[in-house]
């Protein structure tokens, strides 16, 4: 059933998390081979067990370590508003810290980077990491998420000559607004 589960084409990455911890979980009851789950360098060591290759084991591996997120970040990650890698990282942080988290996405809209999320995971390693470093991370600017307006080409085309280039056609907006707000 979990293979089934894992195997199929549209699945949330929660499940997919759950499915392979089940999957793992499983084949150490039933078989009772050594295994050795060292969650510091993220890697896990199996003998014994037909996985394909060094990647995909680490693929899995970085799918179980998301059960580690709580319910209200591993959503963020479903319907994807957080990105895996950032993801993955915030997995480290406490369910506390975590928390913190996720209350500042839903307060500010504003998801953590990959980056941010990597100092947050150190800071946390370290005991540095509180409220206040949790919101400093977060406030900062990111470039996706800078206000941008676009409008489709073609409608500025048909009031422009098609020889101006951006830049022109940039000049030409500006001043327009700026007589706009005089009036």
């Amino acid at each position: 059933m979990i293979d089934c589960n894992i195997d199929r084409e549209n699945i949330l990455p929660s499940e997919r998390a759950f499915a392979y911890k089940m999957k793992l979980d499983a084949i150490k009851v039933q078989s009772k081979r050594i295994f050795v789950f060292d969650v510091t360098p993220q890697e896990w060591k199996l003998e014994n067990i037909e996985f394909t290759n060094e990647r995909n084991i680490k693929k899995i591996n970085n799918y179980i370590r998301l059960t580690n997120l709580i319910p209200e970040l591993l959503e963020l990650v479903d319907v994807g508003r957080i990105a895996f890698s950032p993801a993955l990282e915030l997995s480290y942080l406490t369910r506390e810290n975590q928390n913190i988290v996720s209350d500042f996405i839903d307060m500010e809209d504003a998801t953590p980077t990959v980056g941010q999320a990597i100092r947050m995971k150190k800071l946390e390693l370290e005991g540095k990491l509180d409220e206040e470093v949790i919101e400093q991370i977060m406030l900062e600017e990111k470039p996706y998420q800078k206000e941008k307006f676009t409008m489709p080409y073609e409608q500025l085309r048909k009031y422009l000559p098609k020889e101006y280039t951006n830049k022109q056609v940039e000049k030409i907006i500006c001043g327009l607004l700026e007589e706009y707000s005089k009036k």
